[in-house]
């Protein structure tokens, strides 16, 4: 009984071993891809058709704007100076399209570090974690966000097909690190599985 008892906690302790090197690989690939992009989100006021709706018209209106100054730009740091030197004017183009569809909501412009779930878009996967991200609320900013990535610049392709192009996903592979790359270029479900099963161990191991 002793022995099955030994090779029982023998067992256990091989197991959080391996479960804790895997959150730490899992984790320093997560951060190493974190560090390279930043991300956007739009909260709406509420959840209510209507304000889901006027979410819709600020993101159109303000990835309209933005799409000239950023799509040719070439660094995370160049990306974040363009979105710092017209933070007022994208306030003011978000605020404008409320208006003219009725509404006068406040809104909010600023930069956060910000924890994301797992996002899938197109046929790329982003691992759950903390993000540098470049906000817009809403009123109470209380509703569901609308989200995708600045840098390198995915608000500007059609994703909806189930893939990006392959100039985007150039970009990607040009920042990222060949196993960042790889890790959120597998298999959908691959990728789903594993990014499911750091949230997991997230929540074993705080």
């Amino acid at each position: 009984m002793k022995k099955l008892a030994g090779f029982i906690v023998l067992m256990l302790v091989i197991i959080i071993a391996i479960c804790t090197y895997r959150k730490k690989d899992m984790l320093e690939l997560q951060q190493g891809i974190s560090q390279e992009l930043i991300r956007f989100h739009v909260r709406a006021n509420s959840d209510s058709d209507s304000d889901q709706k006027l979410k819709l018209m600020v993101k159109d209106s303000v990835i309209t704007y933005l799409e000239p100054k950023l799509s040719q730009s070439e660094s995370i740091d160049e990306t974040r100076q363009i979105l710092n030197d017209n933070m007022d004017v994208i306030r003011d183009v978000a605020v404008q399209t409320l208006a003219s569809n009725g509404s006068d909501y406040s809104v909010k412009v600023y930069f956060e570090e910000s924890y994301f779930p797992m996002k899938t878009y197109g046929d790329i996967t982003l691992p759950p974690g903390d993000y540098e991200a470049f906000r817009i609320d809403i009123g109470q900013s209380e509703g569901k966000n609308w989200w995708c990535v600045l840098y390198p610049p995915l608000c500007f392709v059609d994703a909806t097909h189930g893939s990006l192009p392959d100039a985007s996903k150039d970009k990607l592979k040009n920042i990222l690190t060949d196993d960042e790359y790889k890790t959120i270029t597998t298999a959908t479900s691959s990728a789903e599985f594993k990014f499911k099963y750091l949230t997991f161990l997230n929540g074993i191991f705080k």
